[in-house]
């Protein structure tokens, strides 16, 4: 990869390790003391969608990227740190089992890789059987995005993947189930038929077989970047091989999305917008951390052209420019439930969350692994 310019100066790999510990120092110490960004669910719970300190999907992907930090650079103050939580939330109160809390047991995975800990076995197994028995499906079979407090009947959104398809694949390697991984491959198409979009190649937020559509046609930002997280992540856990024609498949889906990608980054910044496709919506961080991940991965693994590499850059140019003193990344939408229109994402709170915390280090580590 070339460098790229930060401020007229050469990025160097001890800037990008110093941003990253900001960021991370940042997620960690995360929490919503007024309840401003709590979520009241149908069933009347409460949930926290700020907290590093609450087991959900926003602390799971902060979970997410602090492992691939550890991976790389071999920190033991970060996989302490990873290990603490889960020695804290494994012992607690159980936690309700959805597709969204399932992405814990992705980062415990690779955890137990690191450490042979045996004592996470137990869950890993009982979490990956829930999640292949118990989860109810759609119909074609589909992952039904069950979350707090709600079924969600007969609906896929494209969540989906990141959370708990990712998820039963990586189970599937560490607990020698075949059948997790078939299935995982089985999700990816479901998502394809039903989520992205024949005309432009972004993805739907969501699909519902009740009304057969894709609720308000949205081609939110942070959804569609959890598919070029997704895809490549996927397909180096499972073992790439460019002349598998399943494989190939995946990937012409992907290119199909970067292509209107790169068409939409905005110019001046780098970013991209909450609604894709719609530059009336504003800049969001979380998006153009994921989608430039998830460029630097597929291009680190040679999965994808390398002319998407100036639409990386421009994105880790976007993510420098918008981390404050503190760590803390600019722009970011709070937890975004189904919409009904456009506008209702739009109208979506700004602030600093741990998922945009976790994808910008997710980011700027894989930009990283150039100096390794």
């Amino acid at each position: 990869m070339n460098k790229v310019a930060v401020k007229d100066k050469s990025l160097t790999k001890g800037q990008l390790q110093t941003t990253i510990k900001l960021l991370i120092h940042n997620l960690v110490n995360l929490s919503d003391p007024t309840g401003e960004f709590s979520v009241k669910v149908a069933d009347g719970s409460i949930i926290d969608n700020k907290s590093f300190d609450y087991w959900e999907w926003t602390s799971g992907i902060g979970l997410y990227g602090m492992m691939k930090y550890f991976q790389l650079t071999r920190d033991k103050k970060v996989l302490e740190s990873i290990v603490s939580w889960y020695d804290k939330h494994l012992t607690g109160e159980p936690v309700e089992k959805n597709i969204n809390t399932m992405v814990q047991m992705l980062t415990l995975s690779y955890l137990y890789e690191e450490t042979g800990n045996k004592a996470y076995l137990p869950f890993l197994k009982q979490w990956g059987k829930w999640l292949y028995y118990d989860l109810p499906r759609t119909e074609r079979g589909g992952f039904q995005h069950v979350t707090f407090g709600d079924l969600n009947p007969n609906e896929m959104w494209d969540d989906t993947l990141m959370m708990s398809v990712l998820t039963i694949a990586k189970l599937g390697t560490v607990l020698n189930k075949k059948e997790y991984i078939e299935e995982a491959k089985k999700q990816f198409l479901l998502h394809i038929q039903f989520l992205q979009d024949r005309e432009t190649g972004l993805w739907y937020h969501g699909w519902t077989f009740n009304k057969r559509n894709n609720f308000g046609k949205a081609f939110w930002g942070r959804g569609n970047c959890w598919i070029t997280i997704a895809i490549p992540e996927f397909l180096s856990l499972i073992g790439f091989d460019k002349n598998d024609g399943y494989q190939q498949f995946i990937l012409t889906s992907l290119e199909y999305q970067l292509d209107s990608l790169q068409k939409y980054q905005d110019s001046k910044t780098g970013l991209w917008h909450t609604l894709v496709d719609d530059s009336s919506s504003y800049l969001e961080g979380s998006a153009t951390a994921g989608f430039t991940y998830g460029i630097l991965k597929a291009l680190n693994n040679n999965m994808i052209d390398t002319h998407y590499l100036s639409v990386a850059e421009k994105g880790i140019q976007a993510l420098l420019n918008n981390i404050d003193e503190n760590g803390g990344l600019a722009h970011v939408s709070a937890g975004t439930p189904m919409g009904a229109d456009l506008d209702f994402y739009k109208n979506i709170k700004i602030s600093i969350m741990p998922y945009g915390q976790s994808m910008a280090s997710l980011a700027l580590t894989e930009y990283l692994k150039k100096f390794y």
